[in-house]
Order: C-alpha cells, then structure tokens, then sequence
C-alpha cells in the first residue's frame, strides 16, 4: 500500500491526533481504521439494515417504525449535545 500526503487544516489535524491518542492508536492507525468504517453513501443503510436483521435473529428486537424515528431523535439529540460540550471545551 502506498502512502499519500494530504494537507488538512491543523485544527482537523489536532482533532484527529487527540482521538487517535485517546483511543492508544497512531494517527496513521486511526487514519485506516476510519477509512475503514466510513464506507460509501449506499453502505450506512445497507449496515444499518444487516444490524437490525442480527438484533431481531438475536433476540427478537424489532421497533416499529414510529420507535425507530423516536431513537433518531433521541441520538440526534444526544450526538447535538456531545457536540455542543466539544464547542463549549474548545471555546
């Protein structure tokens, strides 16, 4: 695999520096490892849709659709909140 240069802001670059080291990994580590995960525009559903299958064979999980909507609100919520104390931190 070859490697490639690419130039991000510094604050991008402090960020993706402090998680690495927050979870005991290089950057570069983090780097793939992210790349990984991060998949293409149609892979997010079809993950999600694998999941729910594995939950629901697992032990019979399986929100209707007025659920599923209630917990993307409250994720929505919590990730806004997360993020706001971020701001707040770095502010």
């Amino acid at each position: 695999m070859l490697d490639a240069d690419i130039r991000v802001p510094a604050e991008a670059k402090a960020a993706l520096t402090a998680l690495a080291a927050a979870e005991g990994l290089s950057l570069r580590a983090c780097l793939i490892r992210l790349a990984g995960t991060a998949g293409t525009a149609g892979m997010p559903p079809a993950s999600a849709e694998r999941a729910c299958e594995a939950l629901h064979a697992w032990n019979g999980y399986a929100p209707t659709t007025a659920e599923q909507r209630a917990l993307d609100r409250e994720l929505d919520r919590r990730l806004a909140a997360h993020e706001a104390q971020g701001s707040a931190r770095a502010g």
